[in-house]
């Protein structure tokens, strides 16, 4: 599904990319914080997935956005901010608020404070949703080398 949703537009990710995400999934998965939903048609088909973890107070997230950011921003304390590493939904399933419901089960029951997230700045339906859900942007990132510039969004839960 991964490679399916990111291989098109606004992504292009390219093969190594794909691979590249599957080893980072590997290691964020065995978190023991970490937390996935995923939403499968009544026949058991996948049709979206998001997943996340609490970010830990050695997170790299921070370092990764092109300007400064203040201290009180950028502490963690692996209780305070969720990172939403991926959401996906597949193209035949759009626009039917899969995403929404896959976002509010992987943010169900958790104590976090804030959400944050990456979203590529071409992707104008994804950043359109966030928004409405009430993420506002806080900077620019380069989530990994070689990484398009990506919008960083923030969503205060409580």
């Amino acid at each position: 599904m991964y490679a399916e949703v990111f291989a098109g537009p606004p992504y292009h990710e390219s093969g190594e990319e794909i691979a590249a995400a599957f080893r980072r999934f590997r290691s964020q998965a065995r978190k023991a914080s970490f937390r996935g939903a995923l939403a499968r048609t009544g026949e058991g088909e996948p049709v979206g997935m998001a997943f996340g973890y609490p970010l830990g107070v050695d997170t790299g997230w921070w370092d990764r956005l092109t300007g400064p950011v203040s201290e009180e921003m950028r502490r963690e304390d692996g209780h305070r901010t969720f990172g939403l590493m991926e959401m996906a939904v597949r193209a035949p399933w759009r626009r039917q608020g899969v995403a929404r419901r896959l976002h509010e089960a992987l943010l169900a029951g958790g104590r976090e404070e804030r959400v944050l997230l990456n979203v590529h700045p071409s992707s104008e339906a994804a950043r359109a949703a966030y928004r409405s859900w009430g993420y506002r942007k806080v900077g620019e990132a380069r989530p990994w080398d070689g990484a398009d510039v990506h919008d960083v969004l923030l969503m205060r839960l409580r």
